[in-house]
């Protein structure tokens, strides 16, 4: 079977790591490859990255024009700064290339929208990388909510808080120095954990309630924020998101980006499932999921690890391969979700429809 050839247009550490090294399989021994999609090169703005490419056997492109020209290049995975997102998700679509963004599709609405309007009008895939659906842990969270194994669940909560900011490299990235770029905790991870509650409930947030936490970093951005949503079956759950908490260390934070899901008969808390790791040994922590019906505790781990990123890759070489373009509404939707949080926010906490 003939795979779907990409470029990466941004080749930073997540996008070599993670992306590259991962997504694509270029760590083929470690993670495998994906079924549907090939990695053929990458460029970035900082010619440096030229040698970590060359390592993994990727063709350097010297710019995002060089990518879109070449004919071998099918579609392009843009791993670049929130800014940046929409001028060249746009550029690759006028060149006929497929495309797949790290969240955020854009940095507001707006872009968002024209995003999926060129998607629908060019006949070309367009989706997100919201990895985190692809976790097989927050997968069975899914089928056991849905299948109520918890009873009736009338309530959760969702939560990836951590350090980042208070070094002074740290605080002047875009994601804290640059409020316009949609970065932030809202931005940069309550996006994730926002369509996370509406995968696990299979259903959309059609309100968002939020306010920012006392401000005591000294960085552009809030410092975190407490959001709450409610869902189309009136439900709410909330969102807990900050740059400011040291959890202890590594350990400690990377095994509190997790959420509870609150049931009448069972209580489900997930350990490291909000985050960049899919399940293999080597990681540094071992993500888990409890299941507390109150009388007793069972747990649950990854005993076969399947790769988050080259899920939502293979999910979207497999839209081109069978003529099913992905629209790109949920990264719309999410980027709405995102817009609201702030509004309501700066409005004192008052509710915010979504359109």
């Amino acid at each position: 079977m003939s795979k779907v050839k990409y470029a990466l247009l941004g080749f930073g550490g997540i996008a070599e790591d993670r992306i590259a090294k991962e997504g694509f399989g270029c760590d083929a021994k470690r993670v495998g490859t994906p079924k549907y999609a090939e990695l053929l090169g990458a460029t970035d703005i900082n010619p440096a990255r030229k040698e970590a490419a060359a390592k993994l056997g990727l063709k350097w492109y010297e710019n995002t024009d060089a990518v879109l020209a070449d004919a071998d290049i099918q579609a392009v995975f843009i791993a670049t700064n929130n800014r940046s997102h929409a001028p060249l998700a746009a550029a690759a679509f006028a060149a006929g290339k497929h495309v797949l963004v790290d969240k955020p599709l854009a940095i507001n609405s707006d872009e968002a929208k024209k995003l999926v309007e060129l998607a629908k009008a060019k006949k070309l895939s367009l989706s997100v990388d919201h990895m985190m659906t692809k976790n097989v842990l927050n997968r069975k969270a899914r089928d056991m909510v849905l299948g109520g194994k918890l009873g009736t669940v009338n309530d959760a909560c969702f939560h990836m808080e951590f350090a980042y900011g208070y070094d002074a490299a740290e605080a002047a990235t875009w994601r804290c120095a640059d409020p316009g770029e949609l970065g932030g905790p809202i931005g940069d991870v309550a996006s994730h954990c926002l369509y996370m509650a509406e995968y696990i409930f299979g259903q959309r947030i059609r309100s968002i309630a939020a306010v920012y936490y006392p401000k005591m970093m000294s960085i552009a951005a809030e410092d975190g924020a407490l959001i709450l949503a409610t869902l189309e079956s009136g439900m709410v759950c909330s969102s807990r998101v900050s740059f400011r908490d040291f959890r202890g260390g590594l350990g400690g934070t990377l095994t509190g980006l997790g959420f509870e899901v609150f049931g009448t008969d069972a209580v489900l808390r997930a350990y490291g499932t909000l985050f960049q790791l899919s399940g293999y040994a080597d990681e540094p922590i071992q993500q888990r999921m409890e299941f507390d019906t109150f009388s007793k505790q069972e747990n649950f781990f990854i005993d076969a690890p399947e790769n988050i990123y080259q899920g939502v890759i293979d999910e979207h070489a497999d839209s081109i391969l069978t003529g099913k373009p992905l629209s790109g509404e949920e990264g719309l939707h999410n980027v709405l979700l995102c817009e609201a949080a702030h509004q309501s926010a700066v409005q004192g906490g008052t509710g915010v429809n979504i359109a």
